[in-house]
């Protein structure tokens, strides 16, 4: 909460007013190692006792609530393939490596006191193509709902889904990558043509794949017989 003269005082903390309302409730701390050492304080004394404290001097329990915390720790390693035990003929991905390595460099960033309060730390695997094209077709599902807002449809090609999935697929990064692709080559595009007026309520955007380049454009009249993949529906 704020501290005493500020504004907000004497409103309780953000998070403890939070779970005071919503007691069953999963808590996310994103990029933990990020975080000011006061965070890490009151963490200490929510994973111990289950309950914190506001600015009013009321107890707020915790004990309902799931905590979770990510983190970026050993990352560096895994991008340079160190400690994975990778061979040059058995490209496999050894998560037991992956863990190995994950759980030294938290040991360097965090206190001993800090994770002996974590019941479980769990290594994900990276993304395989299968499930950054799943990714992919999320982000189109909500680019179609947008559009259906403003009376518009959305078709998009398997050729350009299939290049929007090669380009945006990133085993380091996840599916940050395909966020920043996909706001390049369709949601920019389509907001510039529909402030160029381009589109009319009923239309379709069509993204097909010309080249190596994804084109977004209003769909003619007359189906096209090239294959489309349905996203959304």
């Amino acid at each position: 909460g704020a501290p005493p003269g500020y504004v907000g005082y004497d409103q309780g903390g953000m998070l403890t007013e939070k779970v005071r309302r919503r007691p069953y409730s999963v808590i996310l701390f994103d990029e933990i190692e990020k975080a000011h050492p006061d965070v890490f304080n009151l963490l200490l004394q929510l994973l111990e006792e289950g309950e914190l404290r506001d600015n009013l001097g009321h107890t707020v329990s915790f004990r309902s609530c799931v905590i979770v915390m990510t983190s970026n720790a050993g990352t560096r390693d895994i991008a340079r393939g160190k400690r994975l035990g990778f061979h040059s003929e058995d490209p496999r991905f050894d998560l037991e490596s992956v863990r190995e390595a994950a759980l030294s460099e938290l040991k360097k960033q965090f206190n001993p006191e800090f994770l002996n309060r974590v019941d479980e730390v769990v290594v994900f695997h990276p993304l395989s193509r299968e499930q950054a094209g799943a990714v992919l077709d999320l982000m189109i599902a909500d680019l179609k709902r947008r559009l259906a807002e403003k009376g518009l449809d959305l078709e998009i090609r398997k050729p350009a889904r299939d290049w929007l999935v090669e380009k945006g697929y990133d085993a380091t990064y996840g599916a940050r990558p395909m966020r920043r692709l996909i706001t390049r080559t369709l949601e920019d595009p389509i907001a510039a043509d529909l402030i160029a007026g381009k589109y009319s309520p009923g239309q379709t955007v069509l993204v097909e794949l010309k080249g190596e380049q994804v084109v977004v454009k209003p769909r003619k009249s007359r189906r096209s017989r090239d294959e489309a993949v349905p996203i959304g529906r």
